[in-house]
């Protein structure tokens, strides 16, 4: 099974800014505002400076995870990645977090934690999914560049290691002036996954791994 393609055919997400207040987080007070797509999704942006001032501010296109960021799962690095793309908008005090409501690469909790399980039994991340009858990532990027879009922002320095994400938003008419890598430790729990995702999904993660040409069949 191969990653979900995008499809240029699609509609354009119908967007709506419904609610929006400055809170204090432990990095600093963040403007976090709540966007509502027609088809029911709600997307939080967490921001901080003048957006639309013509920069190209520091973004990081996020997923939720709630196994990471809530019950600090140690299989991912999803809690750390977040957490370190506020800090690096504290200390520019400019930019932005799209939070997507796209838990488990898109197949949601309940799923993730089936495949959780088949992980536990052996296969590889993108294995579980695809075990399960998902493809390897369903995930859709295109919400988020409408949303920059809307905030008045038309190139960004991305905050990623997915590939993905950089041809979502190029795509959807999102310049890409910067790409910033998101890196963080490597232990136990999670160097399987990070490995996998180096190796079969193209991330960028050459300062953490040394290539190898033998990839894991999926």
């Amino acid at each position: 099974m191969n990653r979900k393609s995008l499809n240029k055919s699609e509609p354009t997400p119908q967007i709506s800014l419904f609610s929006e207040a400055d809170i204090p987080l432990e990095q600093g007070v963040f403007k976090v505002s709540i966007f509502h797509v027609k088809n029911g999704d709600e997307v939080i942006v967490t921001s901080m400076g003048q957006l639309d001032n013509g920069d190209a501010p520091f973004t990081r296109i996020h997923s939720e995870c709630f196994t990471g960021e809530v019950l600090n799962s140690l299989k991912c690095d999803c809690k750390q990645q977040l957490h370190e793309a506020f800090s690096s908008i504290a200390r520019e005090k400019h930019g932005l977090v799209i939070y997507l409501r796209q838990e488990g690469r898109g197949i949601g909790l309940g799923n993730k934690i089936k495949a959780y399980k088949l992980q536990n039994e052996g296969l590889n991340t993108i294995q579980a999914n695809h075990a399960l009858g998902f493809p390897t990532d369903l995930r859709d990027f295109k919400v988020a560049a409408e949303i920059l879009k809307k905030l008045g922002i038309q190139a960004v320095r991305l905050n990623t290691n997915n590939p993905d994400k950089i041809s979502s938003l190029e795509k959807h008419g999102i310049k890409i002036a910067e790409i910033i890598p998101s890196l963080t430790p490597v232990h136990s729990h999670n160097k399987e996954y990070l490995e996998t995702k180096f190796l079969n999904l193209g991330h960028k993660l050459n300062q953490v791994f040394s290539d190898n040409p033998k990839k894991t069949k999926s």
